[in-house]
């Protein structure tokens, strides 16, 4: 048993060790592609001519008919920016492994001049303005294509707005590693982001 002596200062020192915390508490951690500590990530619009935000993603921009990559536009991007990034995954398709999801498409080093990207964006692992990108398939957006005996999918789309372009070249045969380099490249920079959501499963 505690003398009463080494009881007092015990309980002595929880209480300051809890007045420290109260005056000081641990600062909230970012969370992958996070702008860090400190830094205020703008809330951004994402919206597409082709599918309202949580509706129905049309069959011609899908695996099942021509697999052209929906229009896209944004609004609310900060100052000062240098490029964005555009993520786009299926969180409901697990890979084999297990821990990631399915990549539809990464486009990243898009100018920061850009509101949005047309409908068929064309292939190729890099465009004539800089802009980079790869999907599970190759150097091209990949349409959905959740199986009709369960339900919808859902797409995520996420954009980023960065303060930096990024120097990560894609790598056809490792679309994986392609997307994990991009993201940790992406840590502190992102001063904007948005998303938008749609829906698809085979008829």
């Amino acid at each position: 048993m505690l003398s009463t002596s080494r009881s007092l200062a015990l309980t002595a020192l929880i209480a300051l060790a809890s007045t420290t915390l109260a005056q000081n508490p641990t600062p909230p951690t970012p969370g992958r592609g996070g702008g860090g500590r400190g830094r205020t990530i703008q809330v951004m619009t994402l919206t597409s001519p082709g599918f309202s935000d949580g509706g129905a993603i049309p069959i011609k921009y899908s695996q099942a008919g021509p697999e052209r990559s929906p229009a896209l536009a944004w609004h609310g991007a900060p100052d000062s920016i240098a490029s964005f990034v555009l993520l786009v995954h299926d969180p409901d398709a697990a890979t084999a492994t297990g821990v990631d999801d399915m990549l539809h498409w990464l486009v990243w080093n898009i100018p920061a001049t850009s509101q949005g990207l047309p409908e068929g964006v064309p292939q190729g692992a890099q465009l004539p303005d800089g802009t980079r990108q790869i999907s599970v398939s190759g150097p091209y957006y990949r349409g959905p294509a959740a199986p009709s005996s369960g339900p919808p999918h859902h797409y995520v789309f996420e954009l980023f707005a960065l303060d930096t372009m990024l120097d990560v070249a894609p790598v056809g045969a490792a679309p994986a590693a392609t997307r994990a380099a991009v993201l940790t490249a992406m840590t502190g920079h992102v001063r904007g982001k948005a998303v938008a959501v749609g829906l698809f499963k085979r008829r």
